[in-house]
């Protein structure tokens, strides 16, 4: 099976425990693939680089670039294409649908 992730279920994989830590650790494991794109990963430096999440980065020993690089790392970089806008309430979701149909 193949995912794209939303930057945020990423960020939470990447630094708690939970469902969406599953989901990373089931890439770690090959059982399942997970894709991402260029703008998917500026968005998580952008998201990770907040100050709510220092502490539990910190507790990491790595750095943000070091957390976006071990996720880019894990996922397929894939070009997607542009797309029309389809989510009007939240434009940068549709950054993930064009990655999912790159995919």
């Amino acid at each position: 099976m193949r995912l794209v992730l939303d930057t945020n279920v990423v960020a939470a994989g990447l630094l708690w425990q939970g469902p969406p830590n599953r989901l990373v650790e089931e890439a770690f494991d090959g059982k399942v693939e997970l894709a991402t794109s260029l703008a998917l990963l500026v968005e998580l430096e952008a998201i990770l680089k907040r100050a709510k999440f220092a502490r539990q980065i910190a507790k990491q020993s790595l750095s943000v670039a070091g957390l976006v690089l071990r996720y880019a790392e894990l996922a397929q970089l894939v070009q997607p294409e542009p797309i029309a806008p389809v989510i009007v309430a939240d434009p940068d979701d549709d950054h993930v649908l064009a990655c999912a149909l790159a995919a």
